[in-house]
C-alpha cells in the first residue's frame, strides 16, 4: 500500500530544514492547525510565521517515518521522528529530538493537524520562551 501522505511529510521536513515558511504552510490544508508545546494550538500559517521570526536556521535530520498501523476509517496518521538542530534568531543553537504527528483526512495529502511532541523542560531552561513578543 502506498501513502501519498509520506511524500507530504518528507516535503514538510525538507521545507523545515530549508526555512521555507511558505512551503511549510502549503503542506497544510487551509484550516490546518499545529499543536505546539510552546505556543498551544494555532493555525499553521500563524505558527510557521512565528517560527520564522524566532529562527535563524534549522538542520533537520530525519530518523524515522511511521504510518498508522490501525488508522481510523476517515484518518491517516504519519509520525516523523527527527533531530532538530535549531539556530535561534539570537544565534544560540539548541539540539533536541522530537516527533511530529500529522493527521490527514482519508484521501487527502494535505495536513489537517500536527502535534509536536518533545520534552520542553530542557529547552525552556536553555532558551526561555523564544516566541514571546518581548523575548530577549
Amino acid at each position: 500500500m502506498t501513502y501519498p501522505q509520506l511524500a507530504t511529510v518528507k516535503s514538510y521536513l525538507a521545507c523545515l530544514h530549508a526555512g521555507d515558511t511558505e512551503g511549510l504552510i502549503a503542506c497544510f490544508d487551509s484550516e490546518g492547525q499545529v499543536h505546539s508545546p510552546f505556543l498551544g494550538t494555532m493555525r499553521a500559517r500563524e505558527f510557521f510565521q512565528k517560527l520564522a521570526q524566532a529562527s535563524a536556521a534549522s538542520v533537520i535530520t530525519p530518523i524515522d517515518l511511521m504510518v498508522s498501523a490501525e488508522p481510523a476509517a476517515d484518518t491517516v496518521r504519519v509520525a516523523a521522528y527527527f533531530r532538530y538542530d535549531w539556530t535561534l534568531a539570537d544565534g544560540r543553537i539548541v539540539h533536541f529530538t522530537c516527533v511530529d504527528v500529522f493527521r490527514f483526512a482519508a484521501g487527502s495529502a494535505r495536513i489537517q493537524e500536527m502535534h509536536i511532541v518533545y520534552d520542553t523542560h530542557p529547552l525552556r531552561e536553555q532558551v526561555g520562551d523564544k516566541y514571546a513578543p518581548d523575548a530577549p
